[in-house]
């Protein structure tokens, strides 16, 4: 199906969130066609070239689509429950991997849509998917740290255990009383493996080296190759987090940022590991004064200050922030701008297209895109919902490197609405950029809208008319 998009009048709304009017000029995306064919929530998206993209979620079915045409062109059927992670494989002929949580793993062939290899009952699911092109492999995290060969050949195994006769820091409350207990019980070597936590992110880092995210800690991990088997060594642990990381991302080669559920954005050295800058965003509600002793003792509430997940430029890091859209500078370690009410739900996820230009979707449906501008100048009127969003503050810990608060350094810039997609009717998870296509997006109304530049879709259609018209002898 395809549509052209109804845009909103201008207003702000009860909620504080901002709206644009019908007029977006900086909105190119005016045309939509529904892709249909999943019947569950759609979770994950994945370019594999210029022309496709794969979807999946938690029906099990991985679908392929041309993104010119909007056609299906494959379904890989084959997992029998969710999807749980989901890469694409490019060392050699495109190959796409994909985890389950009935406990397996995948290779397809996405030109034909066949199952290549196999891997059965896995010790639990995995949770995330690394790949490592260069040399030719890819890492499965869960329960395991897995490193795999491109065909699909187990090459080693790591499992965090406790030998200090201290528990592991990354264990859940119900895994450190378990711990607690078998060392009561004389045992000086005990070995977990907590169901909750478990490895949930990874990203590569220089010289060989991994990043988990272990539930507040990021383990590092170095490979090294031996002929043609590779192994896998423990060599450091960031335990700076105070609650459990939420989002894990390369910033450039020379750093990588991490993100908590308590509202803790912090960028490391990639290279030593040591704490670049540490930001603790909060929220800062008016209060009357009724309700003051109670603020004073409660804090900010948790599920507001969740960073759901960060993405960079290798300038700027962008974190999506509760319902709202944190900017970060990484040079100047300060606050490039922000606005605490982007959205009317949580921010889902969040991606940079330029210095000036990014991205947000959200569990209220919506697709919006901002601008990072200059502040106004003294005496010009300031866009509505601007100020007093949010407040920066800093751990206590004196680990962490001088934190800058709102009130000691103003934001340099501010984010502008300048289009809303509305087109889904459930949360949108996520979406993939296409410079020459648009854009795509998955939700969980069980669907994916392709998003088209309209003015480019209109004149290929006036080049299709008039090279039909010449075909026929019409000119």
């Amino acid at each position: 199906m395809d549509g052209r998009i109804k845009k909103k009048s201008l207003h702000l709304q009860k909620s504080g969130v901002l709206c644009i009017g019908e007029e977006q000029p900086k909105n190119c995306f005016t045309e939509l066609q529904v892709l249909k064919g999943h019947f569950d929530i759609v979770r994950f998206l994945v370019q594999i070239d210029d022309f496709r993209c794969a979807s999946a979620g938690d029906d099990g079915l991985v679908l392929v689509w041309n993104v010119e045409t909007g056609e299906r062109a494959q379904e890989l059927r084959g997992h029998s429950r969710q999807i749980t992670a989901m890469a694409v494989l490019r060392c050699g002929d495109v190959r796409l991997i994909t985890a389950s949580s009935d406990r397996s793993v995948s290779l397809w062939d996405p030109d034909t849509g066949n199952r290549l290899q196999t891997v059965l009952d896995l010790q639990s699911s995995v949770k995330c998917i690394l790949v490592l092109d260069r040399m030719s492999a890819w890492i499965s995290g869960g329960q395991q740290l897995c490193v795999w060969s491109r065909d699909f050949r187990l090459q080693c195994l790591k499992e965090r255990r406790s030998d200090t006769g201290q528990p592991p820091k990354h264990l859940c409350g119900r895994c450190h009383l378990r711990w607690l207990a078998l060392a009561h019980l004389g045992r000086s070597s005990v070995r977990l493996f907590c169901l909750w936590t478990g490895i949930s992110l990874l990203i590569q880092l220089p010289e060989n080296r991994v990043a988990a995210a272990v539930d507040k800690s990021i383990v590092i991990y170095k490979l090294m190759a031996s002929g043609d088997a590779l192994t896998v060594m423990e060599v450091r642990c960031l335990a700076d987090h105070q609650d459990q990381i939420r989002a894990l991302i390369n910033v450039d080669d020379a750093a990588f940022a991490s993100g908590s559920h308590a509202g803790e954005l912090i960028v490391w050295d990639a290279l030593d590991c040591s704490m670049l800058a540490y930001q603790h965003i909060l929220w800062e509600e008016p209060q009357n004064q009724a309700e003051q002793s109670h603020i004073q003792t409660g804090g900010p509430k948790t599920s507001e200050m969740s960073i759901q997940h960060l993405a960079s430029n290798g300038n700027l890091v962008a974190a999506a922030v509760g319902s709202g859209v944190y900017v970060f500078n990484v040079a100047s370690k300060t606050a490039a701008a922000y606005r605490k009410r982007a959205h009317d739900s949580d921010v889902l996820h969040i991606s940079m297209l330029s210095d000036s230009e990014l991205m947000s979707c959200s569990e209220d449906g919506s697709v919006r895109m901002w601008e990072i501008r200059e502040l106004p100048l003294a005496g010009e009127p300031a866009s509505p919902g601007f100020f007093g969003m949010w407040t920066l503050g800093r751990s206590s810990r004196q680990a962490c490197p001088p934190s800058k608060k709102t009130s000691d350094v103003a934001p340099s810039k501010t984010l502008e609405l300048t289009g809303d997609l509305i087109g889904h009717s459930g949360a949108v998870q996520m979406f993939v950029a296409l410079p020459e296509n648009g854009l795509l997006t998955c939700s969980a109304d069980h669907q994916l809208i392709l998003w088209k530049n309209g003015e480019k879709q209109s004149r290929l259609r006036s080049l299709e008319l008039f090279r039909k018209l010449e075909e026929k002898g019409g000119l």
